[in-house]
């Protein structure tokens, strides 16, 4: 074997060369199991997830609120039978969820968006509007209290997906702020008008997922969050009730019997918990020491009955149930999906990441419920109604629709969970509605067919006229529709001359025929016989454009 010239001149140099580099070691590699990419785990873990967080809820409303409704006067157990009613209410509304088609969703999103504004003013109307807590934001229902907000969260989550998936050939930063953010200030000014803070802090989460999944740049995040920052300022400045908040959660031990009371008293039940618990219905604080333990301070209960472990399964449930909704907008090829997917989640996890904040201390408290755990009739029917737009949504993924169809299926699981059709639902429009029903109709004997889209025009075989050769229309009867089906059909474009009011040309000259056999044609005298049948003639080349006749050479 010869040695190359660079390995020549280094031996010459006296050097060797450097020894191969040795393999390295590979470590060990976390393999994730094979269930967890396969094409059905998103809504498995949706339906896993929000199943649980329901069960957890459930139990600790039971024993959150019992201690409070006996000294009410109420049987212990009525809260929690209340909540269980709401669960039903909700689990139907899922399945109702699930059923739903996208395109229908899209096509009334708009009308859902002026009823919810419709609600927010009339829910402000002294007299109709149930204030408590010092805020109107309820509708009294008689037998549970409706708060529109909620909707209002899911309907603005749907229209700006929709509007956004809508300009996403032509997305600009104008079109993608100018929609969604002016409805949005709408929106927040009725809410602030209650007033309720909390629900614009929700609200905000839904708009901070449609910009963030719109692919709005870095730095107009970076200015929304200083506008955002701005906004809440001067919100608590011109609130004192704000401002206590805001100073409490600095230092609730300052005012520890008006402003950090209910602060304090979440920081005794977590510390009591410790890691294990105290036991399930062993708390002490819900014997009406720490003010609403069965809606926002709910956490602090599980921490103080099941200790750290509790509240790290809820945290868990929580981080799983946000992995899946992202896998959603991931692997959905629909645009609307994607989008509604991601505000959806955003929503549903930051709204648990603020109540489990201002629990700990971590965020001043704003009066967000925990979505799926905490007591609220309005909130866990719309919630449950939301997982079942989620699994819908993961039902609709391409490797899902294939296996769902590759699977046999029984009657009951038809019913509950159908297969979607499609994995992008269009948007039903006026257009495909009237096609649809004047294709059922007919289109009627007499009348004409007019319309923007393409035609089609039946030529018969009459003889063609000088004023037709000229471009003028024959003075002539219209014919039959019985000689109108003996010619052949032709399709033509709007503004565009009828095939019947054009010359009509019986056959192409050959290249060699020269002008003159084309003249004779048109002088030759009509006989009044329709011509014969001729079988189809050879395809034959296009003759040059220098041999084409009536063209100057």
């Amino acid at each position: 074997m010869t040695a190359t010239t660079g390995q020549r001149s280094s031996r010459r140099a006296g050097r060797e060369d450097p020894p191969p580099a040795a393999p390295r070691a590979e470590g060990p590699r976390f393999r994730a199991p094979a269930w967890l990419d396969g094409p059905m785990t998103s809504s498995h873990l949706v339906l896993g997830s929000a199943g649980m967080l329901l069960a957890i809820g459930l139990v600790m409303v039971f024993s959150a609120s019992s201690i409070e409704a006996a000294k009410a006067g109420q049987p212990a157990w009525l809260p929690g039978v209340r909540q269980i009613a709401f669960a039903v209410i909700g689990l139907l509304a899922m399945l109702v969820a699930m059923h739903l088609p996208v395109g229908r969703i899209r096509q009334f999103s708009g009308w859902g968006l002026l009823g919810v504004v419709g609600l927010l003013l009339l829910v402000l109307v002294p007299g109709i509007g149930l204030k408590l807590n010092g805020s109107r934001a309820w509708f009294d229902l008689g037998f549970t209290n409706f708060q529109p907000s909620e909707l209002g969260k899911l309907v603005f989550a749907l229209w700006g997906a929709h509007v956004i998936a809508l300009r996403e050939k032509y997305l600009t930063v104008r079109s993608l702020l100018v929609p969604v953010l002016p409805v949005f200030g709408v929106l927040s000014v009725l809410l602030l008008l209650e007033p309720d803070m909390g629900a614009v802090v929700s609200l905000g989460l839904v708009l901070a997922g449609l910009m963030w999944a719109g692919g709005l740049s870095r730095r107009y995040i970076a200015g929304a969050v200083a506008l955002a920052a701005v906004a809440v300022v001067l919100m608590v400045t011109f609130a004192s009730y704000r401002m206590a908040r805001i100073t409490s959660f600095l230092d609730p031990f300052a005012d520890p019997e008006n402003g950090g009371y209910q602060a304090i008293r979440g920081l005794y039940a977590l510390a009591t918990g410790g890691v294990w618990g105290v036991g399930l219905g062993n708390s002490a604080m819900k014997w009406n020491l720490l003010p609403h333990a069965e809606s926002d301070y709910i956490f602090a209960i599980i921490g103080e009955e099941l200790g750290f472990l509790g509240c790290l399964v809820v945290v868990t449930l929580y981080g799983i149930l946000a992995w899946a909704g992202f896998r959603i907008a991931r692997r959905s090829t629909d645009r609307f999906v994607q989008l509604a997917s991601v505000a959806i989640t955003v929503w549903l996890v930051g709204q648990a990441v603020i109540n489990m904040g201002y629990v700990v201390g971590l965020l001043p408290v704003t009066g967000v419920t925990l979505p799926l755990i905490s007591a609220g009739g309005t909130s866990l029917v719309l919630t449950l109604f939301v997982v079942g737009l989620l699994v819908r949504f993961a039902r609709a993924e391409p490797a899902a629709i294939a296996f769902q169809r590759g699977q046999r299926r029984g009657r009951l699981a038809r019913l509950l969970a159908p297969v979607p059709s499609v994995a992008v639902d269009p948007v039903p429009s006026r257009r495909r509605r009237e096609t649809r029903s004047a294709g059922r109709a007919g289109p009627p004997p007499s009348a004409p067919r007019r319309g923007n889209g393409r035609t089609v025009a039946r030529v018969t075989g009459h003889p063609p006229s000088s004023a037709t050769a000229r471009g003028r229309r024959p003075e002539e009867p219209a014919p039959t529709p019985d000689a109108r089906r003996s010619g052949a059909e032709r399709q033509t474009v709007d503004r565009r001359q009828n095939p019947g009011d054009r010359p009509t040309v019986r056959s192409r000259p050959s290249s060699a025929a020269g002008p003159a056999l084309r003249e004779g044609l048109r002088d030759r005298p009509w006989s009044g016989e329709p011509p014969a049948a001729r079988g189809r003639p050879d395809p034959r080349s296009r003759p040059p454009r220098t041999e084409r006749p009536g063209r100057p050479q």
